[in-house]
């Protein structure tokens, strides 16, 4: 049986996809932890390092690994790649001989054991080392130099021995170790993604509601258009969002159109919902005509990329009965027993005026048409797509299309709206999803919230991306309902903080929050009808929390740790009702450290006090000497006030004050 080892055993190399059949994914200037598990025979040390290497396959960082807790013989280190592209990484050990000379060493002569043998040992080294590869004239002068003074024994033992261990020398053997035995990992893929496809926050509003106009004639509105639409995203980008969510825009069929609130039977104003795509005028790839055609499109496009926006379409492969698809390709969809197209329903819920694809009986027609749709969105400008029910189509097909999109479109980003189970979010992430919307809007409780937390931080993280929107057009959980003021408020600071995708739908600021009776969907829902707003008069009149979503999405840009999702730390509480998470960012390359503390009070009808108890470990701020009492400045990003604080503390948060504390550590106490 051929031995599965090296000469220096390397297991449990992380992160890695299915033995890197997939490779994780990070976004450009993203710290990456690599992991891995190594050990030798016998007691001589040895050393590992991670190697990063670039697209092209050349080296582009080699970073030696710190050790974890003793007697586990873990290793990690942080990498960060620079630009976009498949890169890759491999683990390398090595035979350590100048740790385990300066171990033995040391022990041995300071108890009087073959002082002499190491000492000519440790000049032999050192001169040995001076003649490696890669070492530059200073530090092989140095090396030589030391090298004389540890064999010369007209020097006491403990001056010679000081002159081999100094931490002038051990940065040398950093800097270029000399390796024996060296034994490589094999490279394992990572995709490094534009930044947009895991950080941003997201802003979904319908077009045809921006600027819509009440006739009292015929008691209806007449559609916004993407023109006046254009009028809302100063607004959007001056609250600090980076991406704009547009529903559908295509044409919408009329047969088995819903009416207001999803009645079965619509009048002749009612709108219908985008997401019944397809009418007599036209289908995936055409304009609804109330919103404008091509150069309108193009303007609102323009109009988002001139504020620092950019434009997200949902991508809804479903069609209602009057699509071109459905006389052109009946065989695109399922066929039941009496002849009729199968809707679209999750009973007891009936969607007839919504046709699912089906992908087994055309699997290479429908996917080059949904190909070409695609490739067309892109050509006009969009980047990002949001797809509809992305758990309901085959793995393959995602992996298919979205392989296909990336040879030539490197930079389009898909997230899949899908609340499936964790494994069908794993897989569609594993699929080529940068993104995927999970449970979060209805996850309320400290341990629902504490458990989704640690799943998006967790392994998971490594090839799926969370985005955790408060509200959509088809949620509007009882939180949300009955939460007030301090439960919305609540419900971004979560999303905002603990995720560096979030999102929310228009209105949210102005505290919608009233539901369809019996459902956990809005009444008069948006998705049936215009819904314009007075964004503006709302926020004259301070009922908006626009300035306080504007604040979170501020502290998001100024503080990096907020930037990903796979440093976030749970810490403890006395309380059930308060949660307290943080993220934080080490030191690099000249830029600082960066620590976020969040405490929220998740009951939004009562004023909590508590006390928070911190990993001071998993913060860096742990005390110097066992015992050592720790403290540190912080300051409340919301309110402004400062503290000290230390490893257990006071808060009190409520509706009456500010249900949350958003804390910078701005001192370390040291």
């Amino acid at each position: 049986m051929a031995s599965c080892f090296g000469r220096i055993p390397i297991t449990a190399v992380t992160p890695v996809l299915d033995g890197g059949l997939y490779p994780v994914k990070a976004m450009v200037g993203e710290d990456l932890r690599l992991g891995a598990t190594a050990f030798r025979e016998g007691h001589d040390k040895l050393g590992v390092s991670a190697v990063l290497h670039a697209p092209d396959g050349s080296e582009a960082h080699r970073v030696v690994m710190s050790p974890g807790a003793q007697g586990l013989d873990t290793w990690h280190a942080t990498v960060r790649p620079g630009s976009p592209g498949l890169w890759e990484f491999s683990i390398e050990a090595w035979d350590h001989p100048y740790a385990t000379w300066m171990h033995d060493a040391t022990i041995k002569i300071d108890t009087g054991i073959d002082t002499a043998l190491m000492l000519a040992e440790g000049a032999a080294l050192f001169t040995r080392a001076a003649s490696a590869p890669g070492l530059d004239a200073a530090d092989r002068s140095a090396l030589l130099h030391i090298a004389q003074r540890v064999g010369d024994d007209r020097l006491n033992p403990v001056e010679r021995l000081a002159a081999g261990t100094s931490s002038a020398v051990e940065a040398i053997f950093e800097r270029t170790p000399l390796r024996q035995l060296l034994t490589t990992s094999p490279r394992y893929p990572i995709l490094v993604e534009r930044r947009a496809a895991g950080y941003g926050a997201w802003y979904e509003f319908f077009p045809r509601s921006e600027g819509a106009v009440y006739d009292r004639g015929t008691k209806s509105y007449a559609s916004g258009t993407f023109r006046t639409a254009a009028k809302r995203l100063e607004a959007v980008a001056a609250m600090g969002f980076d991406v704009i969510l547009l529903p559908p825009i295509h044409p919408i069929g009329r047969t088995r159109r819903a009416g207001p609130n999803d009645t079965p039977v619509a009048g002749p104003h009612d709108p219908g919902s985008p997401w019944a795509v397809g009418s007599a005028d036209g289908g995936h790839d055409a304009f609804h005509p109330d919103l404008g055609g091509e150069a309108d499109f193009a303007f609102f496009v323009d109009s988002a990329w001139g504020l620092g926006l950019e434009v997200a379409l949902d991508l809804a492969l479903q069609a209602s009965p009057d699509h071109p698809w459905v006389a052109e390709h009946s065989e695109w969809f399922t066929t039941r027993a009496d002849g009729s197209i199968a809707y679209a329903e999750n009973p007891p819920k009936k969607y007839r005026g919504v046709y699912p694809l089906n992908f087994d009986h055309d699997p290479a027609g429908l996917s080059a048409e949904v190909l070409r749709i695609v490739l067309l969105w892109i050509d006009r400008g969009v980047r990002i797509f949001r797809v509809d029910d992305a758990d309901a189509k085959p793995l393959w097909f995602w992996q298919w299309l979205i392989g296909r999109i990336s040879v030539d479109h490197p930079d389009v980003v898909f997230m899949a709206a899908a609340p499936a189970s964790p494994a069908v979010v794993q897989a569609l992430g594993k699929a080529g999803f940068q993104q995927c919307s999970g449970h979060f809007a209805t996850w309320n409780t400290k341990a629902e919230l504490e458990s989704n937390f640690r799943e998006a931080a967790g392994d998971s993280s490594a090839f799926s991306r969370q985005n955790f929107f408060v509200s959509t057009p088809d949620t509007l959980t009882g939180y949300v309902q009955f939460g007030g003021l301090s439960g919305s408020k609540v419900r971004a600071v979560l999303a905002a903080m603990a995720s560096p995708l979030w999102g929310m739908y228009a209105g949210y600021e102005l505290f919608e929050h009233v539901a369809r009776p019996g459902s956990a969907e809005h009444l008069d829902s948006e998705k049936y009808e215009y819904k314009p707003r007075d964004f503006a008069a709302a926020e004259v009149a301070g009922r908006s929390l626009a300035p306080y979503i504007t604040l979170l999405n501020g502290i998001r840009r100024d503080h990096p740790a907020l930037s990903t999702q796979r440093n976030l730390t749970i810490h403890c509480c006395d309380d059930d009702a308060v949660m307290v998470f943080s993220k934080s960012r080490a030191r690099h390359a000249g830029e600082p450290a960066d620590t976020v503390i969040v405490v929220v009070n998740l009951d939004p009808h009562t004023t909590r006090e508590a006390t928070v108890s911190l990993d001071l470990r998993a913060l860096g701020l742990e005390a110097d000497e066992p015992g050592e009492a720790r403290t540190f400045a912080v300051r409340d990003l919301v309110g402004g006030q400062q503290w000290r604080w230390g490893e257990h503390n006071y808060v009190c948060l409520g509706p009456r004050t500010e249900p949350a504390y958003i804390l910078h550590v701005v001192g370390d106490g040291r």
